[in-house]
């Protein structure tokens, strides 16, 4: 059977034997809704929990939408007009309004990428800035005993609304609501301490009651974040559902979707072809890694993934890189994680996690010494990296194919 695979902007195709297919994993394929606008403002007039987020923006001096940064495929150039008129009609003017991207500890944004997330009329009249890890300030701590440390314009502000897009997450549990606080505003500090928790059991994709999706949850509370409005996308990147309202009603809700759509009852298979998804997920390494982390579900232990996954960036994460390159076997990952955590590590250490389970052949943009230095394999082409596999597995190996494996949660032994 031949599969088309998201690689960038483009596709890539494999032939796979059909006597070794086990499985193609695809989430459920829920149509886009018709008349995305008219959806976002439903979800605005009808929201979760809460008051309609132009009555809670009566009598507010100012306000900050958060949104998403570019590795994330979120339409926010589509949920701002709808969002702006809602503030309009509660009081509040373009100009007492600051649009923040939620970088956590990524990179800064050009402003062309700032452009492009918000649109030419938005972003030349409302002001949009990044996320400054350095201007950051306290504002409590959490159970966990996490210190909640947010960006100082966040935390002024007067009314928060949080954008994004709801997906499994493999250690927060699922993306959007609150998250857009923290990891998103976040100082490096607070980001660390909460990541810290992913060594934990519990802290797994698709569980909501996990100890760092509790702690996230508990910072936006503690930070009073007004309103949230979510998106869930399909896997052509169409807006299926928006949720709007309270930060955290309105997300579970969302979540019951996302589970309908993207947790695929599974079996493992002795190779895994499986792509991130194409742009932004695989944008880099460190972010396509999530595409690695659920795809690892399906596999065989001493089995092989073959990741489709362009990473025109690289690693592009200093730390992550750092780590990699400093560690002469994926084990010592792990082990530096237990001693000191670091974020950029946490990813380099889940990494090694993974390559201590199973072999990773990688069908990238990346230079070859630098997918060596990572433990991995490089290969030229899905069909070299396939050829590869079934030598070592043998001609009779089974295979299972996972095209949007940055959003697809294979769910095995349920």
């Amino acid at each position: 059977m031949r599969v088309s695979l998201g690689y960038g902007r483009s596709t890539l195709d494999v032939e796979v034997p059909d006597k070794n297919l086990k499985a193609i994993l695809l989430p459920e394929e829920v149509e886009g809704v018709a008349d995305e606008d008219a959806e976002i403002r439903r979800a605005l007039l009808n929201p979760i929990g809460t008051k309609r987020l132009a009555e809670i923006a009566e009598g507010k001096r100012n306000a900050v939408i958060i949104v998403s940064d570019i590795t994330r495929p979120v339409p926010s150039a589509k949920l701002l007009p709808p969002l702006l008129d809602e503030l309009e009609e509660g009081g509040l003017g373009e100009e007492e309004i600051t649009i923040v991207f939620a970088l956590g500890s990524h990179r800064k944004h050009t402003e062309e990428e700032k452009r492009e997330l918000v649109g030419d009329r938005i972003f030349e009249r409302v002001r949009c800035i990044d996320h400054d890890l350095n201007d950051c300030i306290p504002v409590g701590r959490t159970s966990a005993g996490t210190p909640i440390e947010i960006f100082r314009p966040v935390a002024e502000a007067d009314l928060i609304v949080c954008t994004g897009a709801i997906e499994v997450h493999y250690f927060a549990g699922y993306t959007g609501g609150l998250k857009a606080i923290l990891p998103g505003v976040s100082s490096m500090r607070t980001i660390e301490e909460n990541h810290r928790m992913l060594l934990r059991e519990d802290a797994r994709a698709g569980r909501i009651d996990g100890p760092i999706r509790r702690d996230i949850d508990e910072a936006g509370k503690m930070l009073g974040v007004d309103f949230i409005l979510n998106v869930i996308l399909n896997s052509k990147k169409e807006i299926v559902k928006v949720v709007g309202g309270d930060p955290v009603k309105a997300h579970r809700e969302g979540v019951k979707v996302v589970d309908r759509m993207f947790k695929v009852p599974a079996q493992v298979s002795d190779i895994v072809i499986a792509s991130a998804g194409g742009f932004p997920k695989d944008l880099n390494l460190y972010q396509a890694h999530k595409a690695l982390e659920n795809a690892g579900n399906a596999v065989k232990d001493g089995g092989t993934l073959i990741l489709i996954a362009e990473c025109r960036e690289s690693f592009a994460h200093s730390e992550f890189e750092q780590w990699i390159t400093e560690a002469d076997v994926p084990g010592k990952l792990l082990e530096r994680l237990r001693r000191e955590f670091r974020i950029g590590g946490h990813k380099a250490a889940s990494l090694a996690r993974l390559l201590e389970r199973f072999d990773v052949l990688l069908v990238s943009e990346m230079d070859e010494e630098d997918v060596k230095r990572a433990f991995m394999v490089p290969v030229s082409s899905v069909e070299e990296a396939l050829r590869l596999a079934l030598e070592r597995h043998g001609e009779n190996a089974s295979i299972t194919v996972i095209p949007y494996s940055g959003s697809t949660l294979p769910v095995v032994g349920e």
